[in-house]
């Protein structure tokens, strides 16, 4: 039978941190998850790390396990992803959250002459604004990433009835 792993002692900034995001709204759902392992090991000391993995919402045995054995050895850094291989990212994650501004923006409210934003419009504003192309499909990934909607234009004009 394998040996039980145990979550090692926490410092009290290790462990407000681990709580903090456990409970986070905003943090990375995987880190949040991560930190859900911890958090149920701390609430009961007796409970084993696939079971806190399982509360978590993990649906492996083993995940539980890892995310233990990884935070044991590495801290609170050992529950961050590790990078990946592949191609390095184009563009700043700066560059992404700028674009994400300029698209919450009222595009009338900047000076131009238009109420809404399209694509071709937030494009064009964007490389003006901070001098960077962006592709049609990273503006439309980065945005629909976001959770924004492109909305259909409707016309106001219809058929005349035959």
């Amino acid at each position: 039978m394998r040996k039980a792993v145990e979550l090692r002692s926490l410092t009290t900034e290790e462990e407000a941190e681990i709580r903090r995001l456990a409970a986070s709204r905003k943090e990375p759902h995987r880190l949040v998850q991560r930190a859900k392992v911890i958090a149920a090991m701390l609430d009961d000391p007796k409970l084993r790390a696939t079971q806190a993995g399982a509360k978590a919402g993990f649906a492996g045995q083993q995940s539980g396990v890892t995310w233990v054995k990884r935070f044991n050895e590495g801290g609170l850094a050992g529950l961050e992803d590790k990078p990946k291989p592949g191609r390095p990212l184009r563009h700043d994650p700066k560059v992404r959250s700028e674009l994400v501004s300029l698209a919450l923006q009222k595009p009338d409210t900047l000076g131009y002459p238009f109420k809404l934003w399209t694509l071709e419009r937030l494009q064009t504003a964007f490389q003006e604004r901070q001098g960077v192309h962006l592709s049609d499909s990273t503006i439309w990934e980065w945005v629909e990433a976001e959770g924004f909607e492109w909305k259909r234009q409707q016309s106001w004009f219809h058929e005349a009835e035959k």
